[in-house]
């Protein structure tokens, strides 16, 4: 009966939260206490029902217990147990179950961490994520139950895609998801702000701490899944604008715009109605990229293929949740305003609104990118795609400028500015930047486009731009003698922001250099025969039979050579035995300055002693793994700040003399 457990566990989620998101509300406008403290424990109590059902699809998929449905058509009796257990998001009612479960543990997490805010301000936040959740429970109950019984039960289960049966999946995923789901808290803490009136600086800087961690989440997740396309799928590329690619890179880029306005909003007071706004757009992103991914009008290997029945209902609660919101935005907008004041036109203020509107524009270029191949194909019946073509004409002149802004951005003074004093402050970055650009100029002549050296240049000045703001602010004390003092003295939210800014730095120089200079061959080639790449030497030694788990193999054993150096590689072409499916397991040999890259194709011959190879050697790619990696930490940094460990709710500079703004 753990089946019917899990789905108990659900029903009873389902009525917790339709509690949590009207009681409490409805207590904060009436005035009634009582059922304003409902929302902690009710948000809880939905949490602990909600890991109560992961349990239970958890222990199915240990147990092999075929009887349910979704454990026979994602697991098999020789699948390792540690892809058993993550099975549990390999198909599209476990990654829904995973949705919940997440936006469950958020809302408890806000519930534990807001308990110094006003009391009627978090009812409404916990409402709004209780909405949230019972329109996936609904989801998840009735158009897609992980739990639903198959009789007579299977003998054997139908086994994971093998595209999943890989590490990276097991970690991926969740990332992926958290940073998803968390965008809902950043938009839960500006829809409250937006029932209640309080429209000053203090809803932002409340959900700042949760839009960095969301932010960082999926930063991470993305890492994880383009370095999961790289090694995993075999085209030797980590990045191919697919349109499930893009459903999370959308969200990713107006959270970095959301996270840049609301440092403004709880700094300065300004951009009040940007950062209401930003907010909707993220999580309204995040769910049209579920709609995307679950609809069925998408055909990808990202992609769940389901019925069109599951989509209407997620198109459906887009249309509600974005209605709803833009309604509520509307209505408050008059009395939003942009707050802070005047600000100079080389202002940090100024710099950053231009850099939220590029990145806002680049997001709607790869939203019309993704969206209208999807919209032909409904109006006209005719079926196009949109490929890195289109992306790199309409998506790179929008974000290159914004690359050479947040160079000066980080120098710039709140609300007056000058060029001269950019230029006394920046002088030194920018020379380098020339003289570096310069130099590889020079030593790569003939091989370099002027567009790989351009992003190298950017790469380069962000990352000096950011070091040169580092050592402005620490040197002077160093020079005094209070070096170490000063250092240690730095809020941990300044360290994140020099830490994901040099990130930014290292992954468009390494993206950069990884493109432009890469070496592609695809050949053929036999047992003792070599072939070449770049100025590397590749010879098939021979080919042997591997027995996995559910899978047999074709290994290949390649000694690869440079001048005195040589190593040997070894790719695999696997045939799984029950989805009879094959995938080419690419060898990779990776190190600080470049990736060997080595995938079987498909046999030439009847005895298999000659085959097509896929042959790249690519430079810097570990630095575009670095480059991301120390983005996401520098989130993490942010995190250690004392001011979101505590919650102290600090008056920003603008307005320490004045009240907070409210709308009765």
């Amino acid at each position: 009966m753990m089946a019917e457990l899990g789905v108990f566990a659900l029903v009873l989620a389902l009525i917790v939260a339709l509690v949590q998101a009207t009681l409490p509300l409805l207590g904060a406008q009436w005035g009634i206490a009582a059922w304003v403290r409902l929302a902690r424990p009710a948000a809880a109590l939905q949490c602990l029902l909600s890991l109560l059902a992961a349990g239970v699809l958890f222990w199915c998929f240990g147990t092999q217990d075929y009887s349910v449905l979704y454990v026979a058509a994602n697991s098999h009796s020789d699948l390792p147990m540690i892809y058993k257990l993550t099975a549990f998001w390999g198909g599209h009612e476990g990654s829904m179950l995973l949705w919940q479960v997440l936006l469950a543990c958020w809302s408890v997490a806000v519930a534990w961490r807001s308990r110094a805010l006003p009391a009627d301000f978090v009812a409404r936040v916990l409402a709004v994520l209780g909405w949230v959740s019972v329109g996936f429970l609904l989801f998840v109950l009735f158009l897609s139950n992980p739990f639903l019984r198959l009789v007579p039960a299977a003998l054997e289960g139908k086994d994971l895609n093998p595209l999943l049966q890989d590490p990276g999946m097991v970690f991926h995923p969740p990332l992926l998801y958290m940073g998803y789901v968390g965008f809902v808290v950043p938009f839960a803490f500006g829809l409250a702000a937006l029932i209640s009136g309080e429209l000053g600086a203090a809803w932002a800087r409340w959900s700042r701490s949760w839009t960095l961690a969301a932010w960082g989440f999926l930063t991470l997740g993305i890492l994880l899944g383009s370095a999961w396309a790289y090694y995993v799928l075999g085209w030797g590329g980590w990045w191919f604008w697919d349109p499930v690619e893009n459903a999370s890179f959308m969200p990713w880029l107006v959270g970095t715009a959301l996270l840049h306005s609301l440092i403004v909003t709880d700094q300065r007071g300004a951009f009040r109605s940007w950062s209401a706004l930003l907010a909707i757009c993220a999580f309204s992103l995040c769910l049209l990229g579920t709609f995307l991914v679950r609809s069925g009008v998408l055909t990808s290997v990202h992609a769940f293929a389901v019925d069109p029945g599951r989509g209407l209902f997620i198109l459906c609660f887009i249309v509600a949740v974005v209605g709803v919101s833009l309604w509520l935005y509307a209505w408050r907008a008059p009395e939003l305003g942009t707050g802070g004041g005047q600000f100079a036109l080389l202002s940090r203020e100024t710099l950053l609104l231009v850099n939220n509107v590029l990145f806002c524009a680049a997001a709607l270029a790869v939203l019309i990118g993704t969206l209208y191949p999807l919209a032909l194909d409904v109006l006209r019946n005719e079926k196009i795609s949109v490929g890195p073509p289109y992306f790199e004409a309409v998506f790179l002149p929008l974000v290159l400028p914004a690359l050479a802004l947040m160079g000066c951005g980080t120098v710039a003074r709140w609300k007056q500015g000058s060029g001269r004093e950019l230029w006394q402050r920046l002088r030194v970055a920018l020379v380098l930047t020339v003289v570096g650009a310069a130099v590889l100029g020079l030593t790569q002549a003939g091989s370099i486009t002027p567009v790989t050296l351009l992003g190298v240049a950017l790469g380069l000045w962000c990352l000096l731009s950011t070091l040169a703001h580092a050592v402005q602010r620490l040197l002077p004390a160093v020079r005094q003698g209070a070096g170490w003092q000063r250092v240690a003295r730095q809020p941990w939210g300044w360290w994140g922001t020099v830490m994901a800014h040099a990130g930014v730095g290292v992954f468009v120089m390494a993206v950069s250099l990884a493109n432009g200079l890469e070496t592609k061959r695809e050949t053929h080639v036999a047992q003792g025969q070599s072939v070449e790449a770049g100025h590397y030497r590749f010879t098939l030694v021979g080919l042997s039979s591997v027995e996995g788990p559910n899978y047999d193999a074709q290994r290949a054993h390649f000694r690869v050579s440079d001048g005195d150096q040589s190593w040997d590689m070894y790719p695999e072409k696997r045939a799984y035995r029950v989805q009879t499916m094959e995938l080419s397991q690419a060898a990779i040999d990776s190190r600080w300055t470049r990736d060997v890259f080595i995938a079987l194709g498909e046999p030439l011959d009847e005895t298999g002693q000659a085959w097509t190879v896929r042959l790249q050697v690519k430079p810097w790619m570990e630095w575009i793994w670095m480059g991301t990696f120390m983005m996401a930490l520098g989130a993490g940094l942010s995190l250690l700040d004392k001011r979101f460990r505590t919650g102290r709710q600090r008056v920003p500079r603008a307005a320490r003399s004045a009240v907070a703004h409210k709308v009765v």
